[in-house]
């Protein structure tokens, strides 16, 4: 009779990282009317709303219709949302329901939960951000001028709001603690970066202000993807979202490693 031994798993455990992606990526498509219709829809009565409200008043920013200009901004805001919304309302819950030990008992590291809890994220904030585009296309001349700027912007702006939902989800003890990073933090930088106007037309000390917000650089650099035209340095935002992600990797690598708020 062979004796049973161990299953060897290497320097990465990479069956596990791939069960706990995987059962992320399932957690948000079982609801997806939710977790990628609805968002799309929202975007849409924004896009309406201020096309509607502002049209008129405003039918160039930089050279572009306004519609094409805004359209960026509302999908990234919307990815951002979306990956924070991921991986802070996981954690919370498991924590809430008491079965965050399910996550925490099996053979994976800190770095492999940050990964897998992140990488789930990012792809829900792909897909919703891929969903509204072509949802947009349909009422807006959607223009490509640098698809690599796309691709990092996007991704690095899934990849850093999931690290902060990470981070939120980590933090919080109760649903009115994430609701307090969302409304004091996710809401007024994604609404104060740019998403609806160009930084250009703030005054000087605004225009100061939204150089220090990193959500500036990521809807900044998406746009720049899509139209050309960026009201800041695209280098700078690619340096600056790179150190972001890399400070809240090592962040939320520390809160899982030391057991912050999960381990009695």
């Amino acid at each position: 009779m062979q004796e049973l031994a161990p299953r060897p798993m290497g320097a990465i455990n990479w069956l596990g990282l791939w069960t706990l992606y995987a059962k992320e990526v399932r957690r948000f498509l079982n609801v997806h009317l939710q977790t990628v219709g609805a968002p799309v829809v929202t975007s849409l009565l924004f896009l309406a709303v201020f096309l509607l409200a502002l049209g008129r008043a405003v039918e160039t920013v930089n050279g572009v219709s306004f519609a094409t200009f805004l359209a960026p901004g509302l999908v990234m805001m919307t990815m951002a949302q979306n990956s924070f919304a991921n991986t802070s309302s996981s954690i919370l819950i498991s924590k809430v329901q008491g079965n965050i030990v399910d996550v925490l008992m099996p053979p994976l590291s800190a770095l492999e939960l940050v990964a897998g809890f992140a990488l789930g994220a990012v792809t829900r904030g792909i897909m919703v951000g891929v969903a509204t585009i072509i949802a947009m296309a349909f009422f807006v001349d959607v223009q490509i001028h640098n698809i690599w700027a796309i691709l990092y912007f996007g991704i690095s702006a899934s990849l850093m709001l999931s690290l902060l939902g990470i981070a939120g989800g980590v933090w919080s003890e109760k649903f009115d603690h994430i609701a307090v990073v969302t409304n004091f933090v996710i809401t007024p930088l994604s609404f104060l970066s740019g998403t609806f106007y160009s930084a250009e037309h703030l005054p000087e000390a605004g225009r100061v202000l939204a150089h220090f917000n990193p959500f500036f650089y990521m809807i900044d650099g998406f746009r720049y993807g899509f139209i050309g035209i960026s009201d800041g340095s695209v280098m700078t935002g690619v340096f600056v979202l790179l150190g972001v992600n890399i400070f809240l990797s090592i962040l939320c690598y520390r809160m899982i490693k030391t057991g912050y708020k999960l381990k009695a």
